[in-house]
């Protein structure tokens, strides 16, 4: 049932009995400005949202994980990745496109000359 603020001071206990029944909305100027429900809908939603809490895709990766470990299949083995001398798919698309890049020194002496400094 719907009610306007007026309405559910005025009428407060009726509210509250309805509640047990339905949500019980409250209105100002046609404007839903509050829902009463009862106690135990209540707690079911804070339980829901609870569980929809922290990010569902890392959770069902974790899930996934302890389901394989279960399983007998305790990961892949990889390799450490190196970190140096790698090569780089963005670097060689520039140089293919613009040429070689220059030293930081070369691009200090072009600087300067620009500045007139050398």
């Amino acid at each position: 049932m719907d009610w306007s603020i007026a309405q559910a001071k005025q009428q407060f206990s009726e509210v509250v009995r309805l509640t047990a029944e339905e949500p019980q909305a409250i209105y100002n100027r046609s404007t839903p400005v509050a829902m009463m429900i009862a106690a135990d809908e209540f707690e079911q939603f804070r339980q829901w949202k609870e569980r929809q809490a922290g990010n569902p895709l890392v959770d069902s990766l974790a899930h996934l994980r302890a389901g394989l470990v279960a399983a007998g299949f305790d990961g892949i083995e990889l390799e450490p990745r190196p970190t140096e001398g790698r090569p780089n798919a963005f670097e060689q698309m520039l140089d293919d496109e613009y040429g070689l890049a220059p030293t930081p020194a070369a691009a200090a002496v072009r600087k300067a000359r620009a500045r007139g400094t050398r």
